[in-house]
């Protein structure tokens, strides 16, 4: 799992497609964080790539996420076979001459992230009447087809920091991809521009190319460029890290989650290493996003205090009726099972304390003297 903010698509459009496996072990074991596939149909683009076949033999390569960009005339007539090929996220352009929203909610009801991209010429606008339905918003700074074209700046700095506004009053998710042209010299650019995820392809696969080291330069001069446009000159918050929101018995744990999870944001619900509950059981941790967690704790935090409240009286309860099992956790300190740890442990401990207290017993003489 990486650091930071900006996460790496690495596109292979550009890899030995002889030996796509080869390419896709390589590009893993050099950290990218996912791996773009670039559907081409020679239809709605003029270059010709590979389809769902392809990219279902490559999934047992590797357990990173897969990225479909599709650039296909025909998105909704192939969509399921792209599901069932084992991709994580679908993205598809807003030009196409189909309607949009059927295919959106298709990718979503199967459980992956839904994505529009958009070519150059396309305003943003395109996009306003799907907000709602985007995990994904892919804007295009190359014309769509080819790899190894120049990065379009103007079009860049149009799009990429408007492109957030499709998910504002969101309070997680929804990610900016920018893809094409984008490599070392353009990283700290796009992520000034708030990109969450670049695509890279050629600044990856070119000859000579150390592809590990470009995936980390190219994070952390994004994350730069974030940090001095957008955040004061502070280190971006890692799109990775957790915090937990509250430590409660589970009955109230889950409940408290669905509420949060209702209202988009993601909860883990783990067992922690807290309170021992008169049932014999340790409190749940609630785990939500650290990027999420001032908008939850605005939203949510008196629902937290309501919810800690029910739960001092539910630990009361069990008390007054006489149910105490806190003794029989393993962990707790009275468990009769660890109180006969610790004194055979201590047995032994005064044991060698005497052992070694004794003088030393006299050996039988060396005839040798």
């Amino acid at each position: 799992m990486a650091e930071g903010r900006a996460r790496i698509a690495a596109s292979i459009l550009n890899a030995n497609l002889a030996n796509l496996a080869h390419a896709v072990r390589r590009i893993d074991r050099a950290g990218a964080d996912r791996i773009h596939l670039d559907v081409m149909d020679a239809h709605f683009v003029p270059n010709l790539t590979f389809g769902p076949g392809t990219i279902k033999a490559l999934r047992p390569v590797t357990r990173r996420p897969f990225d479909a960009h599709l650039m296909i005339a025909e998105p909704g007539r192939y969509l399921d076979e792209y599901i069932e090929a084992g991709c994580d996220s679908i993205t598809f352009h807003v030009e196409v001459a189909e309607p949009i929203e059927p295919t959106l909610r298709r990718i979503r009801a199967a459980g992956l992230a839904a994505g529009l991209a958009i070519r150059p010429s396309t305003p943003l606008s395109a996009l306003e009447p799907y907000g709602g339905l985007l995990d994904i918003v892919m804007v295009m700074t190359v014309e769509p087809g080819f790899g190894g074209q120049a990065f379009m700046v103007d079009v860049a700095a149009s799009k990429i920091l408007p492109a957030r506004d499709l998910f504002a009053g969101r309070p997680w998710g929804g990610e900016v991809h920018v893809d094409g042209g984008v490599n070392r010299e353009t990283a700290e650019f796009v992520g000034g521009l708030g990109a969450d995820v670049i695509v890279a392809g050629t600044a990856l696969f070119a000859r000579g190319r150390d592809a590990a080291r470009e995936i980390r330069l190219m994070r952390a001069l994004a994350d730069e460029g974030y940090a001095q446009r957008l955040n004061d000159g502070r280190p971006p918050v890692p799109r990775d890290a957790a915090t937990r929101f509250a430590s409660l018995p589970r009955l109230f744990a889950e409940r408290l989650a669905a509420d949060i999870e209702q209202a988009g944001v993601p909860v883990v619900v783990l067992r922690g290493d807290g309170t021992i509950n008169p049932d014999g059981v340790r409190d749940y941790d609630l785990l939500i996003p650290l990027t999420a967690e001032a908008w939850v704790v605005e939203r949510f935090g008196a629902a937290r205090t309501q919810a800690l409240a029910e739960a001092d009286a539910w630990r009361a309860g069990l008390l007054a009726s006489g149910i105490d099992r806190r003794r029989e956790h393993p962990d707790h300190p009275d468990n009769p099972e660890r109180m006969a740890e610790r004194e055979a442990a201590q047995a032994h401990a005064d044991g060698a304390a005497r052992r070694s207290a004794s003088p030393p017993k006299a050996g039988p003489s060396d005839p040798r003297r």
